[in-house]
């Protein structure tokens, strides 16, 4: 018998993560925390308003669809949480961080013009 002289892979490269993976992996906790932190602010402000059942009048409502957003670290995907209104005086949440139909971040679409320019007609001598 032989024996076998591999040693075994162990972190993120024998999980199948790459750098660029693992900063999108990092980059979309840290865009769900923000966005947590801020519906946690908004829920905290409208904790007091009840219907008239007794009810908290703001709640929790699932999540918008998920959608990718783009980033200098490449395409995070984002998913944005519902609230509801039941008292019907029109509360809604907007995340700033993640505003909605947004699909570019700030950085990222002010870089875009660059790309987009042409090189400079050859002159011919």
């Amino acid at each position: 018998m032989s024996k076998s002289t591999e040693k075994a892979v162990f972190g993120l490269s024998g999980a199948g993560l790459g750098l660029d993976e693992l900063i999108r992996h990092g980059a979309r906790q840290v865009i769900q925390q923000a966005i947590e932190a801020e519906l946690a602010e908004l829920m905290e402000r409208f904790a007091n308003v009840k219907t008239l059942h007794g009810q908290r009048a703001v709640v929790r409502n699932g999540y918008l669809p998920e959608r990718e957003v783009l980033t200098a670290a490449g395409p995070v995907p984002v998913k944005v949480p519902k609230v509801r209104d039941r008292s019907g005086s029109g509360v809604k949440f907007n995340s700033a961080i993640v505003p909605p139909y947004v699909r570019k971040s700030p950085r990222v679409s002010a870089a875009l013009p660059w790309l987009y320019l042409k090189r400079p007609a050859r002159r011919r001598p």
